[in-house]
């Protein structure tokens, strides 16, 4: 397998509950998931995990590897620490996206950090 499958393999590992889902991958490629209905969407969520761990990674932007070591320090957990940096991730991308703006990595850096500090 290459680096890419062996990390996404790794972060599918870690997320038990899309197992059935993923098992029928024509199905899950055609399903509409709605947060309204209660369904998060897999390929997201992974996409995320594989995302943050690249950003960790390569260190970008800059400081983002030391504010999600000191967060998963925090909680115990790199997973754990995953999931709270989806939500800055998220939310950087909401503003990018209202306001039309590029992605402020600055503002995402300062929202993980002030997680670690919580």
């Amino acid at each position: 397998m290459t680096p890419i499958e062996l990390l996404a393999g790794h972060w599918i590992d870690q997320h038990p509950q899309y197992e059935a889902e993923l098992a029928d991958l024509d199905a899950a490629l055609a399903a509409t998931y709605d947060v309204a209905d209660g369904r998060t969407n897999p390929f997201l969520h992974l996409s995320m995990h594989l995302s943050i761990a690249e950003q960790v990674g390569i260190d970008q932007p800059t400081g983002i590897r030391q504010a999600v070591g000191l967060l998963a320090s925090r909680r115990g957990s790199d997973h754990e620490a995953h999931h709270e940096v989806m939500e800055c991730l998220g939310e950087m991308i909401w503003h990018s996206q209202c306001s039309g703006a590029p992605p402020d990595g600055q503002r995402y850096l300062e929202c993980v950090r002030r997680r670690a500090t919580r």
